[in-house]
């Protein structure tokens, strides 16, 4: 049995105007995440990449808690998509959250020994001054760093303390929203590592939310592209960098930052921007954007195709 599994989460927000205010007419609904399933194993990572507002950063609070959602989200064989407080505050015990602004997500108030083992005191547990170091120590700080407060870290200084503050429960499954954005490339450097380093020790999963595909490709098991709300090709991190099937797959891949000078003659440049999800296009919903579309993508919806390492949502597929 997997750690983590989704099925055919959606979530929905209401849509809001002057005018239907101004007429007393009911929000609309529009579905930021319109229908997504993965399942994640213990020591296992997951990257989930994506344009700005494909709906990675929605599905991540859901897995928190912090994002009412409809499906089903099992953790560890239980139903938590409709967890109350008590229940969520039991659940924190075991899933965590890195926040994607290192520094801002720590409150300017404490210092980062208490920082740090906040999680702790909230749980009834004990945290004191040896726990901080110890937590300290297992992310690489030094124990002087325990009493400086949010202001006074470098931003590789504080997304330690963000991955001490997560890890001092223990959690089974770790959440991280972009946990290299800010940082300079030997920082992301030494944050991966230390993930990596973590995970080995602990068997934590691992889910991670980012635009960073040289970090995906570094540290992910497995990888869900996704775009307007929806999953367009999962499965193994390696089967899909070296043959993306589905052509905004590649284009993303192309995108990417490569120190290969003639790798920048091969990008894929996409026309328009992403649709709005409260006006979802007909057919595949990527078919206005696709170099390779044809009359029928307009028209039709890709059904699923299951191939080994991989699974992908198009009806005409890049070849091997």
């Amino acid at each position: 049995m997997s750690l983590l599994d989704v099925e055919h989460l959606r979530i929905d927000y209401r849509r809001y105007g002057v005018l239907r205010a101004l007429f007393k007419r009911e929000a609309s609904r529009f579905s930021a995440v319109a229908d997504v399933s993965f399942s994640l194993d213990a020591g296992r990572t997951l990257g989930i990449v994506g344009e700005s507002g494909s709906g990675k950063s929605s599905v991540a609070r859901s897995l928190i808690g912090l994002q009412a959602a409809r499906g089903s989200i099992r953790y560890d064989g239980r139903e938590i998509v409709r967890a109350g407080r008590r229940e969520w505050k039991r659940l924190r015990r075991d899933i965590a959250m890195m926040w994607q602004d290192p520094i801002g997500s720590l409150s300017p108030r404490l210092s980062v020994a208490s920082l740090i083992t906040e999680p702790l005191r909230i749980q009834g547990r004990p945290g004191g001054r040896d726990e901080a170091d110890r937590l300290l120590k297992m992310v690489g700080l030094p124990r002087a760093l325990g009493a400086r407060y949010a202001h006074q870290l470098s931003g590789g200084q504080a997304r330690r303390v963000g991955v001490a503050r997560a890890l001092a429960l223990d959690p089974k499954l770790l959440i991280c929203d972009e946990p290299t954005a800010g940082l300079d490339m030997s920082v992301q450097g030494e944050i991966l590592n230390l993930l990596n380093d973590i995970q080995q020790r602990t068997q934590v999963a691992i889910v991670i939310i980012t635009h960073n595909l040289n970090l995906v490709r570094h540290i992910t098991d497995e990888v869900a592209v996704m775009y307007l709300g929806r999953f367009v090709e999962q499965g193994a991190t390696q089967a899909i960098f070296e043959h993306p099937r589905h052509p905004y797959t590649e284009a993303l891949l192309s995108a990417n930052p490569s120190p290969d000078p003639d790798a920048r003659h091969g990008r894929i440049e996409l026309s328009g921007e992403m649709p709005s999800p409260v006006r979802r296009p007909s057919g595949c919903e990527f078919h206005g954007r696709c170099p390779y579309a044809r009359d029928d993508c307009a028209v039709i919806v890709p059904d699923w195709t299951h191939e080994p390492e991989r699974a992908h949502a198009c009806r005409y597929p890049l070849s091997s």
